[in-house]
């Protein structure tokens, strides 16, 4: 490999490995940003990641509060069950959320943002949402999705 190229490969590598600190300055002459703090009013402002990996919605800001929201908050989020359900990598993840496509080992956070509230739900004697699939207003299909422990254990397809 040649020097040159070992060079632009090391910058690279060590310019992403470091975050530099930056500040904000308001003046008389305005607004003014720098990598040093600029003045006794210099404000840190923090930057948040911005790598591959993650969630679609890493970057959005926060949605309003609902009533909803309200009430979910007070129940125990899926969240606490993540760690025990299965592992699906990041870009897997994203693909079946895009393609709105629901498989086992997702949480009930994942089935929301593929599948969006379910009309049917049934607690006992498995915890089971049920879609409802429509075509030119008839219904098609009902999907079943069943969870165990606060994770898909398993999706079936039925005709009505």
């Amino acid at each position: 490999m040649s020097p040159s190229r070992f060079l632009l490969i090391a910058s690279i590598a060590l310019s992403s490995a470091t975050q530099a600190q930056v500040y904000r300055c308001d003046t008389d002459t305005g607004t003014s940003f720098s990598d040093q703090p600029c003045g006794d009013n210099a404000e840190t402002i923090t930057i948040r990641d911005n790598r591959i990996g993650g969630n679609f919605g890493d970057n959005l800001p926060p949605e309003p509060n609902t009533a909803e929201e309200t009430e979910e908050k007070q129940q125990p989020s899926s969240k606490q069950n993540e760690s025990t359900c299965r592992f699906i990598n990041s870009t897997d993840l994203r693909t079946y959320l895009t393609r709105n496509q629901v498989v086992k080992g997702m949480t009930k956070d994942h089935v929301l943002r593929a599948f969006g509230r379910p009309p049917e739900t049934y607690p006992t004697p498995q915890e089971t949402w049920v879609y409802h699939t429509r075509y030119y207003g008839a219904l098609y299909e009902l999907t079943y999705v069943y969870f165990k422990d606060g994770c898909v254990e398993r999706v079936d397809y039925r005709k009505p």
